[in-house]
């Protein structure tokens, strides 16, 4: 991530890492129920301290890879095991889903919620190649709070050019294009939950995996 001759895309994330406001977890095997009742805990301390941590901060959480998984797994099965994850989070929140996000993920103000908080979710995955910007040598989530997006898109201005930036950064740092999917929230073509797991080519699900799951708790 501190690549000078081959910095990472997301600029955001990379002030965050380097002002130390990024605070990590260990979850085990992903395939494991127990990952998820790990990730429930973490990120509900998180949810707890975040605003404590700085304007760039982020939850990191490493999964436990074992060899073969890492070697053999295709980026398909990650992403089932990414969606099962955010299924089981869903099934475990206490907290009530906040009254102005939709129920539906196909609503474009649809985003992920737990503890009342909005979250954007990034996976990244062993079996990644083309997208290197989705590649991480174990399976690993990256999430932030809505409120740090919000901050950051707060100077319009700031905010285009820092997005042309990155735009510009994944097109040398990936050895495929951007993918269509990479839009921003709140614009009625935009859908965040196609952006969580992307493929490592230009295809995607046309509906999302756990929908069902995602609903306002009564």
């Amino acid at each position: 991530m501190r690549s000078a001759t081959r910095p990472f895309p997301c600029i955001p994330a990379t002030i965050g890492e380097s002002l130390g406001q990024f605070r990590f977890g260990f979850a085990g095997n992903p395939g494991h129920t127990s990952s998820v009742e790990a990730l429930a805990a973490l990120l509900k301390e998180y949810t707890e301290c975040a605003k404590d941590c700085g304007d760039y901060t982020s939850l990191i959480v490493f999964y436990e890879t074992p060899g073969e998984m890492a070697e053999s797994m295709k980026v398909e099965e990650y992403e089932q095991l990414f969606w099962s994850q955010l299924a089981g989070l869903a099934q475990r929140d206490t907290s009530e889903w906040p009254a102005h996000i939709p129920n539906d993920p196909h609503e474009h103000l649809w985003e992920f919620c737990f503890h009342e908080e909005q979250y954007f979710m990034y996976c990244g995955t062993p079996a990644h190649v083309n997208r290197h910007s989705r590649y991480f040598p174990c399976f690993i989530l990256a999430i932030t709070p809505r409120w740090v997006l919000e901050r950051f898109n707060s100077s319009p201005s700031r905010a285009s050019k820092i997005k042309q930036r990155i735009r510009d950064r994944l097109k040398k740092y990936d050895s495929i294009d951007i993918h269509n999917d990479l839009k921003t929230y709140g614009n009625e073509d935009n859908y965040e939950w196609k952006q969580y797991f992307l493929r490592d080519d230009d295809t995607a699900v046309s509906k999302c995996p756990f929908h069902r799951f995602f609903k306002k708790k009564k």
